[in-house]
């Protein structure tokens, strides 16, 4: 009797769930689109503050005669580093050419990287004393002022409101804003999107949403990473991801069904931030860049990882002294 019961009551649960809704048609719920954490849509902007005048490109000017690698003058944030044992730096792991974990041998690889490892050579005498910490775009000047990280090789843009906060070294990676979208999207420029009324992702913190969120008709949306964006634009969520072209660069690597198009919305400076207080360490810096760019070295580096956006720019290096 108590199987019968049970029989009848499967029968009655199983004729529930494969009745039909009235009309015949089966309705099937929409299918989820899972978001990364913390996307923000709307993101939340800041209104901008009127920018301090300065020259944001001019930097500190190295020493005349660079010390030799282990031997940093007493008492400086060179020396202080060099006991301590290692450089200790800010960077991305997911901004791939850029900085990004090599899958193949599990290091961490990169025109950024190679940055790194040159100013702990000239530190130490050995491009391996790096300790990376990685960071998100946000946290970029945070972890700078916190004494955190001894610098960030991060694609941080170099203007005067930053420079209030934290010093720069002279530009190592001369950039522009851009926008990837979706092959066969029909668009274009941000234009086209402003026209459907769209949505464009850019990183929390950073000058790129900063400057979407100033465009009429553009609904801005902000994650914590450019690939978090690139996983929205890869499900319909934005019409377009905007940063940097040279991070743009890897987005495209990776996905061949997305490309870089428009013209260029900003110029985008990347310099070493460096902490407010380290002066000596930013003239170090600057030396090392010296270096590399009178020994070819920068440009090297630069044509093996982004050469896709044509010949490697020289910065030349301007100074405040």
């Amino acid at each position: 009797m108590r199987r019968l019961s049970l029989a009848l009551v499967v029968l009655a649960l199983t004729a529930c769930s494969a009745a039909p809704p009235a009309g015949g048609t089966e309705e099937r719920p929409a299918a989820l689109r899972p978001r990364p954490q913390n996307v923000a849509d709307p993101a939340v902007v800041a209104s901008p503050s009127p920018q301090p005048r300065c020259d944001p490109l001019a930097s500190y000017r190295p020493p005349a005669a660079m010390p030799a690698p282990g031997r940093m003058p007493a008492g400086s944030t060179m020396d202080r580093i060099v006991r301590r044992g290692r450089l200790v730096v800010g960077i991305d792991q997911n901004a791939y050419l850029l900085a990004y974990r090599d899958r193949t041998t599990g290091d961490l690889a990169g025109f950024e990287i190679d940055l790194a490892r040159e100013i702990s050579r000239a530190l130490f005498g050995d491009p391996g004393r790096v300790q990376f910490r990685h960071i998100t775009t946000q946290d970029r000047i945070p972890v700078l002022q916190r004494h955190e990280v001894d610098m960030v090789i991060r694609t941080v843009t170099m203007n005067c409101a930053r420079w209030q906060q934290v010093n720069f070294s002279t530009e190592y990676l001369r950039a522009r804003q851009r926008i990837v979208v979706n092959r066969g999207s029909g668009i274009t420029s941000l234009d086209d999107v402003a026209a459907r009324r769209g949505k464009v992702c850019a990183t929390k913190g950073s000058t790129s949403i900063a400057t979407i969120a100033t465009i009429p008709g553009i609904g801005p949306v902000s994650t914590d990473s450019t690939l978090d964006c690139l996983v929205l634009l890869q499900q319909g969520q934005v019409d377009a991801v905007s940063t940097n072209d040279t991070i743009l660069l890897g987005l495209v690597a990776q996905d061949p069904g997305t490309e870089l198009v428009g013209p260029p919305l900003s110029s985008e400076p990347s310099g070493v931030g460096i902490p407010k207080e380290n002066v000596d360490l930013v003239r170090f810096t600057n030396g090392v860049l010296d270096r590399l760019r009178s020994t070819g070295a920068l440009a090297r580096s630069y044509r093996r990882w982004l050469h896709a956006l044509g010949p490697a720019p020289t910065p030349a290096a301007v100074y405040r002294d």
